[in-house]
């Protein structure tokens, strides 16, 4: 009985067929492993002492006893063991004469080049880990998605698709006009405006100027996409023709008016801007225009002026005020606030008189009064804000007006760090009653405080706010004073 089980365990294992087992995934490293036991086995076999002058050739061409003759043969050896196994148990033979003279189609010889003859025989471990041999592993074939990406060979819509996912795509396969439209349409189709301005771009540099400007001027998303472009990245030339191209006379003198901002020399800014006073704007724009070159010509006099009044020290308010900045190519409001400070009291008829630039350029009264009374708060000149503020009538009657209101104007004097006695003279003129409380009592203007509650006739809250000044002050005894007084018919 164990006689028959031994045969039939010598059958299976002789089989030129092998039963499924889960090691079959290991056959590789197996191979291997023998291509090591066939190679370390080898030093039995050749002398290396005497034949260091002889080169033993195989029928393939390759040296006899290296590293690729030896993994080669025993890789071919490997396919075919399983049919000559059974034979090879039946003679007993071990030696290793009889290999097989077929080449195997699957050889790792073209895995390791990189020295033909070596010194000795190694084993496959240390031919591996020899820094002297060259390694040359193929590189793994890419998916064949990615190969796509280098062949372009996508449609638009695809390559669309892919753009918006944040994926490299070669747009250099749309080649004819067509395909390249309907490349500009997908992306405006996906409302990506990173795709439509790539795409442009693509567009901009292989199509002509006509046919671009043509085919964008019925697609408007883009062509606002372009215009956009082309104002950010300063491409102003290209940006002109488009425009007169659209037939946009307003938008190209508007463009043309910009480049101002790049003209450093203020003597040439102001002939560049006396000659875009002659450009299609609209009406509007013509007196902006106007404006903005009268105003640069009125900075450069007045500019010159100051400067030769500072270095000769002439002027009293440049010793005590010297300028922190030059005035040119200042706004409208700097330039009056300029004025304001250093050149208040002069005449009319000069250009740099406050009243000059008021009446020149039509500024608004409020603006005039925000920007004089910031100027001369600054200088604590407080006669000049009072007369600010003081207006006569046609009977001579004068009288206290603030067109900005005169909440405001004691928040700008207080951050001007007024005095007391000339916030309460505005306080007081406050009109709503609240807003008026509310100011008196954030910057202690006690008399005001006390006059309003005595004109409400509200005793408690008088009498609440005698508390809150000092004892033996003067508000305390005019407080005094009033609760005392009998003809006042107090409403609590």
């Amino acid at each position: 009985m164990s006689r028959a089980r031994a045969d039939e365990e010598e059958y299976w294992h002789s089989s030129k067929f092998r039963a499924f087992t889960f090691d079959d995934e290991d056959d590789e490293l197996s191979q291997l492993k023998e291509s090591k036991r066939a190679v370390n086995s080898l030093r039995d076999i050749v002398d290396d002492d005497d034949d260091d002058d002889l080169e033993r050739v195989s029928w393939s061409g390759e040296p006899v006893g290296s590293i690729s003759w030896s993994i080669k043969e025993t890789a071919s050896s490997s396919t075919s063991s399983l049919e000559g196994r059974d034979s090879s148990l039946q003679k007993g033979s071990s030696s290793y004469a009889a290999f097989p003279k077929q080449v195997s189609s699957y050889s790792l010889s073209s895995l390791f080049k990189g020295r033909n003859k070596l010194p000795s025989f190694q084993s496959l471990s240390d031919a591996l880990s020899d820094t002297g041999v060259k390694n040359y592993t193929p590189e793994l074939r890419r998916p064949k998605a990615e190969y796509k990406d280098y062949n372009s060979d996508w449609s638009p819509k695809d390559t669309v698709r892919r753009m918006q996912r944040g994926k490299v795509c070669s747009l250099e396969r749309f080649r004819s006009l067509q395909d390249k439209l309907v490349l500009l349409d997908e992306a405006v189709a996906g409302h990506d405006g990173n795709v439509i301005t790539a795409v442009l771009i693509f567009l901009k540099r292989t199509l002509r100027r006509e046919i671009l400007f043509r085919e964008l001027e019925v697609r408007q998303v883009a062509l606002c996409h372009l215009i956009h472009f082309l104002k950010e990245t300063g491409e102003q030339k290209l940006l002109l023709d488009l425009l007169r191209f659209l037939d946009r006379t307003e938008e190209v003198a508007l463009s043309q008016y910009r480049e101002h901002l790049n003209i450093q020399d203020v003597e040439k800014r102001r002939e560049f801007l006396k000659g875009c006073i002659g450009l299609p704007f609209s009406a509007e724009d013509t007196s902006h225009i106007q404006d903005h070159y009268t105003l640069l010509e009125r900075q450069i006099i007045i500019e010159a002026n100051d400067r030769h009044l500072e270095t000769a020290g002439q002027s009293e308010i440049f010793r005590k005020y010297p300028r922190k900045a030059s005035i040119l190519n200042m706004p409208l409001v700097t330039t009056l606030f300029y004025s304001c400070f250093y050149h208040y009291t002069e005449a009319e008829g000069t250009f740099s008189s406050p009243t000059n630039l008021k009446k020149t350029f039509k500024i608004p009264d409020k603006q005039y009064v925000l920007t004089a009374l910031a100027a001369r708060a600054k200088l604590r000149a407080w006669d000049d804000v009072d007369a600010l503020f003081t207006t006569k009538n046609w009977l001579g009657y004068t009288k206290k007006k603030a067109p900005i209101g005169f909440h405001r104007v004691v928040e700008i004097l207080q951050r001007n760090n007024a005095p007391v006695q000339v916030l309460q003279e505005y306080v007081r003129l406050v009109e709503d009653v609240e807003t008026r409380l509310n100011l008196a009592t954030k910057y202690k203007c006690h008399d005001v405080v006390i006059e309003t509650y005595r004109d409400l006739k509200d005793r408690i809250q008088l009498t609440a706010y005698k508390c809150k000044v000092e004892r033996g002050s003067a508000e305390e005894d005019k407080i005094n004073s009033i609760l005392n007084n009998m003809q006042i018919r107090w409403k609590n």
